[in-house]
């Protein structure tokens, strides 16, 4: 099995941070693979000029949208198409978004379970959002966006039962700030998983880019 891969977000409490662009230049040649942000922080056209750097340094891109409502998420969707974006994350599954991203040759991976807030809160039962999934990925949906520790319940049990229960890539997004939690999500065995607020915490203690090629290492070992 493949280890599960960074993806970085210059996010940090759920909002792209200001200074977005200046941190992807001092940290383009870690190797970190994935990258991506949120939908709010940053104006259409710095978003779209960070992506293409993105593109031509070679990585692949993702926009997670933290919306609940069709027309907000719909928004979002229109956001990742404009930006050129190789990955759509979150989002409440509609299937409007799920044909709009079919259509523009977007990959979706929407968020299970019951989310509310910002920062992000999950509820739900495992096997409800195992089915849940499992439906969306039917409908032709890429993968999904699990919130796994900002889970009410147990988030280790969640993560490895709903890794196992669903045949499609999984990115176990947010709160990742830990070598605990790292070797969890090894041993979920995930595709992706995101961190982002614990380098700018500087939970993986060094500079940014030091943090991520520490993180890399890690899950490669």
């Amino acid at each position: 099995m493949k280890h599960p891969e960074l993806i970085v977000m210059l996010t940090h409490n759920d909002v792209t941070v200001k200074d977005a662009q200046k941190i992807f230049d001092e940290c383009k040649d870690t190797k970190a693979k994935f990258w991506g942000f949120k939908e709010v922080g940053l104006p259409l056209d710095q978003m779209k000029k960070l992506y293409a750097d993105m593109k031509k340094a070679g990585k692949t891109t993702f926009l997670e949208v933290v919306a609940y409502t069709e027309p907000e998420c719909m928004e979002g969707a229109k956001m990742a198409v404009a930006c050129g974006v190789d990955i759509l994350m979150g989002t409440l599954f509609f299937d409007s978004i799920n044909d709009y991203a079919k259509e523009h040759h977007l990959k979706y991976m929407p968020f299970v379970g019951k989310i509310t807030g910002r920062p992000s809160v999950l509820e739900g039962s495992i096997q409800g959002m195992i089915d849940e999934a499992n439906s969306y990925i039917e409908k032709g949906a890429y993968g999904i966006d699990l919130l796994g520790y900002r889970y009410t319940g147990d988030p280790v049990e969640l993560n490895k039962k709903f890794v196992a229960g669903v045949h499609a890539p999984v990115c176990l997004a947010g709160s990742v700030n830990n070598y605990k939690r790292l070797d969890e999500v090894k041993d979920a065995a995930s595709w992706s998983f995101t961190i982002g607020g614990a380098f700018f915490e500087n939970k993986f203690d060094g500079t940014f880019a030091e943090q991520i090629n520490k993180v890399v290492d890690y899950m490669e070992k």
